[in-house]
């Protein structure tokens, strides 16, 4: 694991959603998230739902969010977990990097196919990356996505994500975007 700064929010609350730690009333709509295909569509496909009962039945789903910097999507109003979101160090072993030594800051995310085409996405993105501009030092962040999934490429874009390469993994190509995170600050 990076010994690197990471972002200890806990939570970040914006007009809409909230990005909180877990809860175990998350568990079903957390196992929706997990096994929707047309979520999963440029992930590798869908987890199975068993598979992902017993892990959640084995580290349980608060702790799903244990890592600094992952955080579940709530909607504001209702607390409903409507996706996940990731800002966390990019293992230097997976290709896609930008730095000899990896370890860039990765944004990853995951929204229920029910919050889709509302900009909760982009919202709850740009508050994590607001976030960590305020409390990190300047540095690259990372933002990779299938090529094939255009809805990505365009929110990365409209983030301010610039595509720098491209790259095969997991049987496909992928896309690298790139920001500097202090881009991010308010």
């Amino acid at each position: 694991m990076s010994q690197l700064p990471m972002l200890s929010a806990v939570q970040i609350a914006t007009d809409r959603v909230l990005l909180r730690k877990a809860r175990d009333a998350d568990r079903e709509r957390l196992i929706e998230l997990q096994t929707d295909p047309e979520v999963w569509a440029y992930l590798g496909g869908p987890r199975l739902r068993e598979a992902v009962e017993q892990r959640l039945d084995a580290i349980g789903p608060a702790n799903v969010t244990a890592t600094p910097g992952v955080f579940v999507i709530a909607d504001k109003a209702t607390d409903d977990l409507i996706g996940t979101l990731e800002l966390k160090r990019r293992a230097a072993d997976l290709p896609g990097h930008v730095t000899e030594d990896g370890e860039e800051l990765e944004l990853g995310y995951l929204l229920r196919r029910d919050a889709w085409g509302a900009g909760l996405a982009f919202e709850a993105a740009t508050a994590a990356l607001r976030a960590a501009a305020d409390e990190l030092p300047d540095q690259p962040v990372l933002i990779l996505t299938q090529t094939a999934n255009e809805r990505s490429l365009r929110l990365a874009v409209r983030l301010g994500f610039q595509p720098v390469s491209t790259f095969e993994h997991y049987d496909a190509e992928q896309t690298l975007g790139l920001a500097s995170l202090h881009s991010f600050k308010a």
